[in-house]
């Protein structure tokens, strides 16, 4: 078995075709969805980058691995303690590529994410590391030819083997080569974010709000969104660079082919979260624990898996290693919070969880409840955002977020609050520490991309733009 597992960085799944998108941003990609089962309802358990790729590596939610921040005490892997075995090899703590690669499995990454994020413990199981060297700001070009040079070299080699890499175009900075042109120059943006929502939005504030984009590489981004036409520029970068992914995907089907074991690999298109592109007064980053920062896409094609299969049950990215472990013929690991969802992948059946809860920490500290067509939204640390404490939303009509429900579904807000004290109780019960990660972060002064002068330098920025309303409305939140 060949198993390839592309991770495209801050990829969000209501912008491919293959789920619903209205511009042709991944024909390669929907090929492959054809090809094998998509899932509508895959979501990341911890958010943003470093806490959800240690969730997926270790199979374990961050409330139990402990990673849920990017600084501080809770961007390290939580220490095994006394009982530390000499190797994890056969035991409890034993990540799940290391189990493959105990049962036969050649293991390789290609990715500079270890060593951007000093995120080390992602790396039990490989046997084989490549870091592209240029700390995400590889274009796909830079991957492709790494992922192309592997598949020359070692894709015969071995008869099973896994190869994880990244795409990272579809974060900010967008960075798709300026000859690479606009495919979508006469493509209309999507259309919820109307000139009212704009008007709206701009008396807000926030990093990364409407008049605080990210930075941007690619031509003619705008640095605010003052109406329809500046989205229109904004969303053309975002989905050029995936357009531009997409290609080298399908490069790589391509080699795959040429080297006669296409057919006998399973392919895999996921990402670490999605992207709020205008969601929550949020652009071009992932800050929340909300619909669109949590949900992620899940492709999964080749020998054995039931094609055309549109899997709706909740999983989690934590699912994905046991799933794997399973079909490869291997042993689950007791320390494992992943469940395997094999049996839909192989005969399309229902074996989802009832419901989802999504945690991030690292742009503000928030738990959610999926469940239902509902998502409640529970901010403990807004990140210097105008976020209430409690949000719901009824996903199935309103995906963009628009209309917070909580004063007119008390009922719905009432089921979330149990789900998601239960789930709580429920981890920290079998927990191997008795602290919950999320209020070390509290303790520690809150999300790390919010700490040190952050206030004070925002609070400055808004008054330098004559925003003082905004001003004195966070000013009166936090002092």
């Amino acid at each position: 078995m060949k198993i390839l597992y592309i991770d495209i960085d801050s990829l969000r799944p209501d912008h491919l075709g293959c789920y619903g998108y209205h511009r042709e941003t991944s024909p390669n990609i929907d090929k492959l969805a054809k090809r094998g089962v998509r899932f509508t309802n895959y979501y990341a358990s911890d958010a943003p980058c470093a806490p959800s790729r240690t969730a997926l590596f270790s199979a374990k939610y961050g409330i139990h691995n402990g990673v849920v921040n990017h600084g501080g005490r809770q961007a390290d892997i939580r220490p095994i303690g006394a009982e530390r075995p000499f190797n994890y090899h056969g035991t409890e703590h034993q990540a799940w590529v290391d189990v493959l690669r105990s049962i036969g499995f050649h293991t390789a990454m290609i990715s500079p994410f270890p060593g951007l994020h000093a995120a080390w413990h992602v790396l039990q199981g490989f046997v084989e590391t490549h870091d592209t060297g240029k700390h995400a700001g590889e274009k796909a070009g830079d991957v492709a030819e790494e992922a192309l040079r592997w598949i020359e070299e070692r894709g015969t080699e071995k008869e099973d083997w896994f190869l994880y890499l990244n795409f990272w175009d579809a974060h900010t900075p967008y960075r798709t080569p300026e000859e690479y042109g606009n495919p979508f120059e006469h493509d209309p943006a999507p259309d919820w974010l109307t000139e009212e929502i704009i008007a709206k939005q701009r008396e807000g504030y926030g990093p990364r709000s409407i008049r605080d984009l990210p930075g941007g590489q690619w031509p003619g981004l705008p640095s605010e969104i003052t109406c329809r036409e500046d989205f229109k520029k904004w969303i053309d970068g975002y989905d050029t660079a995936i357009r531009y992914v997409d290609d080298h995907i399908g490069k790589i089907v391509q080699a795959l082919d040429k080297k006669g074991i296409l057919e006998e690999t399973i392919i895999v298109i996921s990402a670490d979260h999605g992207e709020n592109q205008g969601e929550l007064n949020i652009y071009g980053d992932h800050h929340t624990a909300d619909y669109i920062t949590s949900r992620i896409p899940c492709i999964i094609a080749g020998p054995g898996i039931k094609a055309g299969h549109v899997e709706e049950d909740f999983h989690y990215q934590i699912d994905f290693g046991p799933t794997f472990v399973e079909y490869a013929g291997g042993q689950p690991r007791g320390k494992w919070d992943g469940q395997s969802f094999l049996p839909a992948l192989t005969e399309g059946k229902s074996i989802g969880r009832p419901y989802l809860v999504v945690s991030q920490n690292a742009w503000s500290c928030q738990r959610s409840v999926r469940f239902d067509n509902w998502i409640l939204i529970r901010t403990y640390h807004d990140g210097f955002k105008e976020l209430p404490k409690l949000m719901l939303f009824d996903i199935e009509n309103d995906p963009h977020e628009l209309h917070n429900l909580v004063d007119k579904r008390q009922d719905i807000v009432a089921q979330g609050l149990i789900l998601l004290d239960e789930w709580v109780a429920e981890q920290m019960l079998i927990s191997d520490s008795p602290v919950d990660p999320m209020w070390v972060v509290m303790h520690e002064g809150g999300p790390f991309h919010t700490r040190g002068n952050t206030l004070e330098n925002y609070l400055e920025k808004l008054r330098k733009e004559e925003r003082y309303a905004a001003a004195n409305r966070l000013e009166r939140l936090y002092r």
